[in-house]
Formats: C-alpha cells, sequence, structure tokens
C-alpha cells in the first residue's frame, strides 16, 4: 500500500457487480470527476514519452475549461520524455504526488520527490525521466503564456512544498491557509499553481465569485463544496472545475485537513475579443 501523503489514482475497473451512480457532474458553470472515474479505459499516451499514461482531466473546450489543460501523468520504470512540450507557446507546472522523477531544465539536473514542484516557461527545454522502481506520478498544468510587452517571462525554478510555509488567511486562526509557490505581486506569471489547507472545520464562509477559472485536485481529506448553487461532497482524488465567476464555497468535514492543488489565472487584463480600429 502506498504511503505518500497526496492521492494518486491508480487505474483498474470497477467489478461488473458495483454500481454505476457515482457523483460525476458536468455542468455549464462546473464539473466534478470523483476519483472513480479515473479508470484505465479513460487513460491516454502522449507523443514522444515512453511507458507513460495519462488521466486528462481538464483541456480547453466548449463550456469546460477555457484557460488551461491538466494531467494526472504516471511514468512506470525506465519511462518518460526527451521532448515532453510540444507546443511553443505553452508554460507549465508540475507537482509531483508520488514516486520521484529526475528532471532536467536547461541542462541542470534535479530529482522531484512527493512534493516537488517545477514551473516551466514557455520554449524551456526539459526533460523527464522516472530511474526509480515504482511509477512516479505528477500533475502537469498547461498554460498558453500571455506575454506582455515590457514584461519578461518568468525564469523556471524548482522546490518542495515542505520547504514553504502556509500563510494564513486573515481572520481564520490558521484553519484557511495556502502555500503559495509565486509571489502574488509578480506579473510575469500569469498563472498560480498553489496548495490550499483547511484544518477540520474550516470554511469559506461566502460565496466566492471573481474572475478566476480553477481546476481544484483534492489532495487529502474530504469537504462539503459549494459549486454554484449546489453542496457537493468531495474527497481526496476527486477533481472539480470552476468557470469564470462560478460561486464557491467549503466547510471542511474533517475528521482531517482537508487540501488540494489549486489553479486560477492572474495578472492579466480581461480579453475583449477582435477590436477594428
Amino acid at each position: 500500500m502506498s504511503t505518500s501523503r497526496y492521492y494518486a489514482p491508480t487505474g483498474g475497473l470497477p467489478a461488473q457487480t458495483d454500481l454505476t451512480t457515482d457523483r460525476a457532474v458536468f455542468t455549464e458553470a462546473y464539473a466534478v470527476l470523483p476519483r472513480g472515474t479515473m479508470r484505465d479505459i479513460v487513460t491516454s499516451v502522449l507523443p514522444f514519452w515512453d511507458a507513460t499514461r495519462a488521466w486528462i482531466i481538464a483541456r480547453p473546450l466548449s463550456g469546460f475549461s477555457e484557460t488551461f489543460s491538466q494531467y494526472i501523468v504516471e511514468v512506470s520504470p525506465g519511462g518518460g520524455s526527451d521532448r515532453p512540450e510540444l507546443d511553443p507557446t505553452a508554460e507549465g507546472v508540475v507537482f509531483v504526488v508520488s514516486g520521484a522523477l529526475l528532471v532536467s531544465i536547461e541542462g541542470r539536473r534535479y530529482e522531484l520527490r512527493e512534493g516537488g514542484y517545477a514551473y516551466l516557461p514557455p520554449r524551456a527545454t526539459w526533460r523527464v525521466r522516472n530511474d526509480g522502481e515504482v511509477p512516479a506520478t505528477f500533475h502537469w498544468v498547461r498554460k498558453a503564456y500571455e506575454r506582455v510587452e515590457g514584461i519578461d517571462v518568468p525564469e523556471p525554478f524548482v522546490t518542495n512544498e515542505d520547504e514553504l510555509d502556509g500563510i494564513p488567511m486573515p481572520d481564520t486562526d490558521g484553519a484557511w491557509s495556502t502555500k503559495r509557490f509565486v509571489d502574488p505581486s509578480d506579473v510575469r506569471h500569469d498563472m498560480h499553481v498553489n496548495i490550499v489547507t483547511f484544518q477540520p472545520g474550516g470554511v469559506i464562509p461566502f460565496p466566492e465569485t471573481h474572475v478566476m477559472e480553477h481546476g481544484l485536485y483534492v489532495l487529502e481529506g474530504k469537504a462539503v463544496y459549494l459549486l454554484n448553487k449546489d453542496w457537493v461532497e468531495v474527497q481526496e482524488g476527486d477533481f472539480m472545475w470552476l468557470r469564470a465567476f462560478c460561486p464557491q464555497a467549503c466547510y471542511a468535514s474533517g475528521p482531517g485537513r482537508f487540501r488540494y492543488l489549486l489553479y486560477k489565472d492572474v495578472n492579466r487584463h480581461a480579453k475583449l475579443g477582435r477590436q477594428l480600429l
């Protein structure tokens, strides 16, 4: 049995005698992909990746994710890629949830273990390999970087969540905190991928409604989440997508803490569509 502190899917198939009823929901405002939907038959293979499979849990699509894609990638021993990213406009974040990866970025090698985090700017030269004896699983969040004249593209960096302290939200006495991998005031970055933690009983005490699109993957625990008008139970291994302005709130029901990996688009003007001058 895995001793990872993060939930990672392992695939498989349910028995023929199992009920098909589950918590999967797809609406114009939000979607919930429970962990039970991440089975062998819904995995994808990717170009130039060896001994690797991926659950693609978000992608730009009409009525779904608009700004990002998110994969859960499982790399078997000996697997990996020397050409992982084929889109020169794409930036990415890698977050390891089980096993370990050797990642080379601009010729420098890093070992990313559980909690390892790498930011990869567009056109970065990087490679990834699993030299261990067990599969390695990571989240890969991708976004088309929005360049702004006069603002530099961020540099790549590697860290681990253990190197960061959670920043408590005001007036919560630590019941709600966020580990931020990027300074929120650094406008070079147009996306944030953070880790949010609620202690048992912690809440988002009002329906947040904002311009950021969200992807939330539950790393640990369970909670009741408000999505638009619906209160939905979620647990570790579940993924939620929330479109911009979808009301959201949360109650961490315990008995342990509730944690999720959070994507949001930030620090750019709203697009106004095609303009005639």
